[in-house]
């Protein structure tokens, strides 16, 4: 399997869809970059010769990808929360930032707990005292 930007990419996919394994690469930019370097998507990973894998490689190298991304996106959503905006103050408390609606959805960033108001469960039977 080669290794490009510290992901091994599988040999036997295209290399449109291997690409994408690569975080911060989806279909639309790895079509982008092949189309630059002339390579055809629907070829297998497997096919490339070491120059092209050095060329593709050197493409790469200019763009933001792996953990780098990951940092500068972790670094964004900190210093929205810094400055107290509203994005920041809805990430901070684990709700919705992008003006979904909360009454009735947002399962997955809310987890699975339901929170039950006082007085609305439903009585437990208990044996009367006679």
């Amino acid at each position: 399997m080669p290794r490009i930007a510290g992901v091994d990419i599988p040999e036997n996919k295209n290399l449109e869809i291997g690409l994408s394994y690569i975080y911060g690469i989806g279909r639309t930019v790895a079509l982008k970059i092949l189309a630059e370097l002339k390579l055809d998507p629907l070829s297998k990973v497997k096919d490339l010769s070491e120059i092209q894998l050095n060329a593709l490689r050197k493409r790469l190298d200019v763009m933001t990808l792996e953990g780098a991304l990951r940092q500068q996106i972790k670094a964004n959503i900190e210093r929205l929360k810094y400055i107290k905006t509203y994005r920041g103050i809805r990430h901070s408390r684990r709700l919705p930032v992008r003006g979904q609606q909360t009454k009735t959805n947002s399962r997955s960033i809310r987890g699975n707990v339901r929170h039950t108001a006082a007085g609305t469960s439903a009585k437990k039977s208990q044996p009367s005292p006679t």
